[in-house]
């Protein structure tokens, strides 16, 4: 089972659990609303690694013009169920369908998790292919080195390592693909709320 049939497989379970998430999570709602106020006007952003849509919507409530894209059609088809009036799409996060430079910017909320320390720089550097000069990145990881194995996500059968970065072994990789990091924020778990681990946000912003 790879990832894709993973999460498949776990996405109106993953929805049921998360897609109410952000209710518990003031800070991520406070960056969320400092990215929306600095991307109203800007053009499309972009959700990577959507899921059930929860961030897309919460975005689209604040202002902003967003598509939601997931390697997931199960979860793209959930996500679509759930948001009335967002357009979600199929899609890898290293091969967008997406023209140069088109987008105002793009948040990526743990959609790193699934990619080795190595791959950052390719990920990123499609990221960077595909937003404006100067639109922004709101990047946020698990903090750590290590690689949690799941066999099972919210009751349903996956096989998925969730690997941990740490915060400048990012910032690095966005540097080589031509971001610049303006903030990093990081915070302990929140408590009976998530998966216990420390947390790491960074904004970065596109540079020539």
């Amino acid at each position: 089972m790879d990832i894709r049939d993973s999460y498949d497989s776990a996405a109106q379970a993953y929805a049921d659990h998360l897609a109410t998430e952000l209710e518990q999570k003031p800070l991520d709602r406070h960056l969320l609303n400092r990215f929306a106020e600095a991307m109203r006007g800007r053009g499309l952003v972009a959700e990577l690694g959507c899921g059930p849509g929860h961030v897309a919507r919460y975005l689209q409530e604040q202002g902003v013009s967003v598509v939601g894209i997931d390697l997931s059609p199960e979860m793209v088809r959930v996500a679509t169920n759930l948001n009335a009036g967002i357009d979600f799409r199929v899609g890898d996060m290293c091969a967008l369908d997406l023209e140069d430079a088109t987008l105002g910017g793009v948040v990526a909320f743990y959609s790193i998790v699934h990619f080795e320390p190595a791959d950052l720089g390719r990920v990123f550097r499609e990221m960077r292919r595909v937003i404006a000069l100067d639109g922004l990145a709101l990047v946020a990881f698990h903090v750590g080195e290590e690689v949690v194995h799941a066999d099972e996500l919210f009751g349903a059968p996956v096989s998925l390592d969730f690997r941990f970065h740490k915060p400048e072994e990012v910032s690095r990789a966005l540097g080589e693909a031509r971001f610049r990091v303006i903030e990093e924020i990081q915070r302990e778990p929140y408590e009976g709320a998530e998966y216990p681990s420390r947390r790491c946000y960074l904004l970065a912003r596109a540079v020539g």
